[in-house]
């Protein structure tokens, strides 16, 4: 079923956004951002027949703009970046062409650095607004979409994050400011870190956190980020910990992590900016991260078998 988009012929025309990306992030977003009457495109390699979001039992459909090359595309008001962290530099020539005088660029990935990762590839004086996307969504086919739980974007405060909050005001999606971004932005990062290496190398659902022994190898893996986090001036100790194994037992046993989704479909991993941050930051600091190392070296093996 399409919702019908409620638009006054007499009034301005819609903020125009381009989301680079179909993926379960950029799917649901972009469909969220179209029902609340917003002129989307979406940018990919392949076309898609449909943009359908499958969410309480309800399929709905998006009638949304597909674009398969940037020469398509012109610039818009925002750009939304939800491409996993290591297609970064393969989004290029979409920020090239989608970024104007006025264009601002929402990046909605995981990991830490969200303005030096893509600051390279968008043309000078473009303005970078880092988003922590918490949802759980799920792609299960090309242009399909299955929502497990939540909508809610966290962004740094300011006028930026003011103007996001607005763009996104009428739609089913929750925009939240915080004051102190790096410590939510390692908060966003524990919750990641247990659960997508776990799932994906043992190829299990979120579930498999309900055996007690996996739940004190979390709590592991917690701590050693919690300790590099804090190097890093986050404000990160035990509550955050205990909130995360909470968030664990809370989720649905049947949902999964956005790494296993990818390992189920043959796709690469982002490991390197989940657990590879916190090994990396360790590093930097003389911090030891012995259990966090010892899975980036079983998901990089994975993810070379998955490259072919």
């Amino acid at each position: 079923m399409t919702r019908p988009i409620a638009q006054d012929p007499q009034g301005p025309s819609p903020a125009r956004i381009a989301v680079i990306g179909a993926g379960a992030i950029g799917g649901y977003t972009a469909a969220l951002a179209r029902w609340a009457g917003l002129d989307v495109t979406v940018c990919v390699r392949t076309p898609l027949d449909v943009l359908t979001v499958e969410s309480g039992g309800e399929t709905r459909t998006a009638p949304v703009r597909i674009a398969t090359e940037p020469a398509q595309v012109t610039p818009v008001d925002w750009v939304l970046l939800t491409t996993k962290a290591q297609d970064t530099a393969g989004a290029e020539g979409w920020l090239r062409r989608l970024c104007g005088p006025g264009t601002a660029v929402a990046v909605l990935q995981n990991g830490v650095g969200h303005r030096e990762r893509v600051a390279p590839y968008a043309p000078d004086g473009t303005e970078i607004l880092p988003v922590l996307a918490y949802m759980s969504a799920e792609r299960t086919g090309p242009g399909r979409i299955r929502h497990h739980v939540a909508s809610e974007l966290h962004v740094p405060e300011g006028p930026l994050a003011d103007r996001f909050a607005a763009l996104l005001a009428d739609s089913e999606l929750t925009v939240r400011s915080v004051g102190d971004f790096t410590t939510d932005a390692w908060r966003k990062l524990l919750v990641n870190l247990a659960a997508n290496p776990i799932t994906t190398l043992l190829q299990q659902r979120i579930g498999v956190f309900a055996d007690p022994e996996m739940a004190a190898l979390a709590r592991d893996l917690l701590r050693e980020a919690a300790a590099v986090a804090c190097a890093e001036g986050a404000d990160i100790g035990e509550a955050d910990i205990a909130h995360t194994l909470d968030l664990y037992a809370m989720a649905p046993p049947d949902g999964g992590s956005s790494m296993l989704y990818d390992r189920l479909a043959g796709r690469p991993l982002e490991h390197e900016y989940i657990t590879g941050a916190v090994v990396r930051a360790g590093e930097r600091h003389g911090i030891a991260t012995p259990l966090n190392g010892m899975l980036l070296t079983f998901l990089r093996a994975v993810d070379r078998e998955l490259r072919g």
